[in-house]
């Protein structure tokens, strides 16, 4: 009988422990966030915490794949936890010096042919990367991924601030998907998107009264298609989703495919009490690692650029050199040629371009088409991007004349082979010491750091839309509060701020009203980071603004050693500090249907002596000089549409 009773109570400690072994907890270094994996019924689960609150609730993981199903009858095999220390420094940014400390979870669960499926969880104090591996003993070489389950079960107190995904082959000669989506703000959890296909990472959620949570993905290349979300259900779950198969004309398959052990993208998630964590994370760029050496030393910078209001009537060769000039007396490292540049001026008129350029110290860029055959975009020069040889040749031929970088326009989807076309152009370019940026595209995910000659991406609904639309320019103040909380904070983004001119026009009696301030321009220079920032200035700056505007816009950075947030929220008013060298600048601008009055909170100018670009009523520019005082809190005023710039002297 005591036999009987012992083996009975061995047998019940045994399978407490093993049913304690189906989990692990881990925390941040700081013990608020934490991060709980666990099994249930066969399938892996977690959850996130923050302050003892819950920000995602029970959330699914795991794959379906060519080797075997890895989203149920799923065993718990091993769990451990280290400590993960990173410090690189980085130029193309909100900050320079960076350094990563998380808690490390690995959990291996294994399927029914006794294949791994590894979860890697790093959590630090306000930043979550996790992401999947796979691993068999068996032979097999090959896998393709059918289906992601990951998902993220919001609160039911949650709203969303997020920006549809649109549908495939629609918009201007069927370039979209192109990230280039309206955001709806404050929006219930189980509202639909726009096109009933989802949303466009990354993807913001107020959490109630705890705080804020934000989505995203990084690490993307070409082993894996950019994901999306999903619409919710009906209960606040977003599921991930791979590309619509219709995306590029629907060339390429939506799923992913690679070689074993496979590796999948870090999915991110930044939280916090506040924006500020959010504003603040360099999470995007943490857990990735550049994939070649720099071909060239690439510089950073400025750059004017014709066609954003003058359009393509700029595209010549006597408007190009107003535009070199322009950037030679504003000491602008770039000019930007776009399209129809090869038809308008012609290779060898490039060539002069270039060289009275560098003459002037200023270097040129030159738009490319990204096609192809997956759209009608007709623009040249076409078919020179999409296939290695004439790409080669291409860049060989920039490399001879002294172009210095390119721009590549309409993409038009997210599917694995599309994000190798990304990384092909890019290693390319790298080997003829060519800049990149990429315009009608996705999502930037960690390649600032990823790809040295990666510079900028638009993914954004941008200023071209200021041109084309007037209620895109009415309401322009507003989305300027929008960005820096949501699509800036994990990549750069070429938006292409800052005007001067009444009318978005080369004629002054022509084209759609700016509805924002002077001040409120300035102030985008450092709201916005793009590493290099194309200014959409016209040469009537030199004479119809004063001084004081002319020497920010000339000394102005674009890549910054520190960043902090001061205060706002999306719709209603932004204020980001920035730190290069030992200035900092404060960029504020007013979302607000009125004139806004603010105390901001400013402790890195305190007791010091500070610039100020402010409104006049009547729209223009002024300038003060003012003392913060010594609890670092200074007062300033905006007009409807208005901003500010303050800067340490």
């Amino acid at each position: 009988m005591l036999k009987k009773i012992f083996f009975i109570l061995i047998t019940a400690l045994f399978c407490f422990h093993h049913m304690l072994a189906q989990e692990s907890v881990v925390k941040s270094p700081d013990n608020k966030t934490s991060v709980r994996v666990f099994m249930k019924s066969g399938a892996l689960k977690y959850t996130v915490f923050r302050s003892n609150k819950i920000f995602l609730e029970e959330s699914s993981l795991g794959v379906m794949t060519s080797i075997g199903d890895f989203t149920s009858k799923l065993k718990w095999d091993t769990s451990k936890e280290e400590v993960f220390i990173k410090n690189y420094h980085f130029n193309k940014g909100k900050a320079s010096e960076i350094k990563v400390k998380a808690n490390q979870l690995t959990v291996d669960v294994l399927n029914n042919n006794k294949d791994t499926l590894r979860y890697t969880f790093r959590v630090g104090d306000n930043d979550i990367a996790f992401r999947y591996s796979i691993h068999t003993s068996s032979r097999k070489t090959r896998i393709s991924i059918t289906d992601e389950i990951t998902s993220f079960n919001l609160p039911d107190i949650s709203t969303t601030y997020l920006t549809p995904q649109s549908l495939p082959m629609i918009g201007w000669e069927q370039t979209k998907p192109s990230y280039e989506e309206e955001y709806k703000l404050d929006a219930k959890l189980t509202e639909p998107s726009m096109y009933e296909r989802g949303y466009t990472f990354p993807a913001l959620f107020k959490i109630g009264d705890f705080g804020w949570l934000l989505l995203s993905e990084t690490g993307v290349d070409s082993n894996y298609p950019g994901s999306r979300l999903s619409d919710s259900d009906a209960n606040g779950i977003y599921q991930l989703e791979f590309p619509q198969s219709e995306e590029n004309s629907g060339i390429g398959n939506s799923n992913a495919f690679g070689s074993i052990p496979f590796y999948a993208p870090w999915r991110t998630i930044s939280l916090g009490e506040t924006l500020k964590p959010i504003v603040e994370s360099t999470v995007a760029f943490d857990h990735v690692d550049p994939k070649y050496e720099p071909g060239a030393d690439y510089e950073l910078g400025r750059a004017t650029w014709s066609w954003i209001v003058w359009q393509d009537g700029s595209i010549n060769y006597e408007d190009q050199i107003k535009y070199i000039d322009l950037a030679a007396s504003l000491d602008f490292e770039y000019v930007l040629i776009d399209n129809w540049w090869d038809t308008a001026i012609g290779k060898e008129k490039i060539k002069e371009l270039v060289a009275y350029a560098s003459s002037k110290d200023v270097k040129i860029l030159l738009w490319y088409n990204s096609n192809g055959y997956w759209n009608d975009a007709p623009q040249t020069p076409q078919d020179l991007m999409h296939e290695a040889p004439a790409r080669q040749k291409e860049m060989q031929w920039m490399k001879d004349v002294g172009v210095k970088g390119i721009k590549v326009d309409f993409f038009g989807g997210d599917k694995q082979v599309t994000m190798k076309l990304y990384e092909d152009i890019l290693t390319d370019a790298n080997n003829y010491g060519l800049t990149v940026t990429f315009h009608g595209c996705t999502l930037p995910r960690g390649w600032e750091r990823m790809y040295p000659n990666y510079i900028t991406s638009e993914a954004v609904k941008a200023s071209e839309m200021l041109i084309f639309d007037q209620n895109y320019a009415d309401n322009y103040a507003r989305n300027a509060t929008i960005f820096p909380f949501i699509r800036n904070t994990v990549g750069a983004m070429d938006f292409g701020p800052v005007f001067f001119k009444e009318r978005y026009h080369r004629d002054y009696n022509q084209g759609n009203i700016r509805k924002t301030s002077n001040a409120f321009e300035a102030a985008t220079a450092v709201l916005f980071v793009s590493p290099v920032q194309h200014f959409g200035i016209t040469p009537e700056i030199l004479d119809s603004q004063p001084k004081f505007i002319i020497d920010f816009i000339r000394k102005v950075p674009t890549v910054w050693d520190e960043t902090k947030y001061i205060s706002g929220e999306p719709g209603d008013h932004v204020a980001i500090a920035r730190r290069k060298n030992q200035r900092w600048y404060v960029g504020v601008a007013n979302g607000q249907n009125g004139p806004m009055n603010l105390k901001l909170d400013i402790p890195m100018l305190a007791g010091k002596k500070v610039a100020l670009i402010v409104d006049n009523e009547n729209g223009t520019a002024a300038l003060k000089i003012r003392n913060v005082n010594k609890k670092g809190v200074l007062d300033v005023s905006m007009i409807k549409g208005g901003g500010c710039v303050i800067y340490s002297l």
